[in-house]
């Protein structure tokens, strides 16, 4: 028969496993915190059926706003423009022309 532990190696596991107790609830908990506050997967946006972009132009970029879409569009010959679209009807509603700054 083996005697029983001393006194100072029975507090001494009681404390290592309170602490893996304590370390396995904190990891859950902030598994449990990212799972509810991170986002799920973004919606795409929609764009408008009638989105035409004129003859020879390449998009570089797209922006969207409440009731606009702007396209960035590179146009063969004539530069950078910005074209501003209705977002509901894709109507072109203006063309700005970008040009470079003088510096």
């Amino acid at each position: 028969m083996e005697p029983p532990p001393p006194p100072e190696l029975r507090f001494l596991k009681l404390l290592v496993a309170s602490l893996a107790g304590v370390m396995i609830a904190g990891i859950l908990a902030i598994v449990a915190l990212l799972a509810l506050r991170l986002p799920g997967a973004p919606v795409p946006l929609a764009l408008p059926e009638g989105l035409a972009l004129p003859p020879g132009a390449r998009a570089e970029a797209v922006s969207f706003g409440r009731d606009w879409v702007v396209v960035l569009a590179e146009t063969a010959g004539d530069g950078a423009e910005a074209l501003v679209y209705d977002r509901a009807t894709g109507a072109l509603l203006r063309r700005i022309r970008l040009e470079p700054s003088p510096d």
